[in-house]
């Protein structure tokens, strides 16, 4: 069975996003949304997820140990992953993010696709989640049965 994939990059002024399947291995970019509120990003995360006939989400989630305040940009994620489930009821998974923005910036540098300040968050959530179908490829993991946030 194939399972379709939506991978996201939250960040604070963008959310990306990047689809793809365990059939192909492959994510590809979606689209950039710029935040305005909670309803609203999730009302087109969840018009994109079914258009994508999407099965579960893959949310880039940062692993900096070097968080000097009490509140790390780790938990501001999880606690919107948790906002996201409950208004989106897809099965959450967490992937380590580490270094997706830098990769993503020589991406878009290599490709000369994008102007140089162009947004480059749906570049990331493909690189999010084409690390996560890699490892899934490889046997490094396995797709969980049931997970959610």
């Amino acid at each position: 069975m194939i399972i379709r994939l939506m991978g996201i990059d939250h960040g604070l002024a963008r959310i990306g996003l990047a689809v793809g399947d365990t059939g192909s291995y492959l994510a590809r970019e979606l689209t950039i949304i710029r935040r305005r509120s909670k309803r609203e990003d999730f009302e087109r995360i969840g018009r994109l997820a079914v258009e994508q006939r999407i099965d579960r989400f893959v949310i880039g989630l940062p692993t900096n140990t070097d968080a000097k305040t009490a509140f790390s940009q780790s938990d501001k994620v999880q606690n919107w992953a948790a906002a996201l489930h409950t208004a989106l009821p897809y099965p959450i998974i967490f992937w380590d993010e580490q270094f997706t923005s830098i990769d993503a910036a020589e991406l878009a540098r290599q490709q000369q696709r994008r102007k140089l300040r162009e947004p480059i968050d749906d570049l990331a959530a493909r690189l999010i989640l084409q690390s996560y179908l890699d490892a899934l490829r490889e046997g490094q993991i396995r797709l969980p049965s049931e997970i959610s946030g």
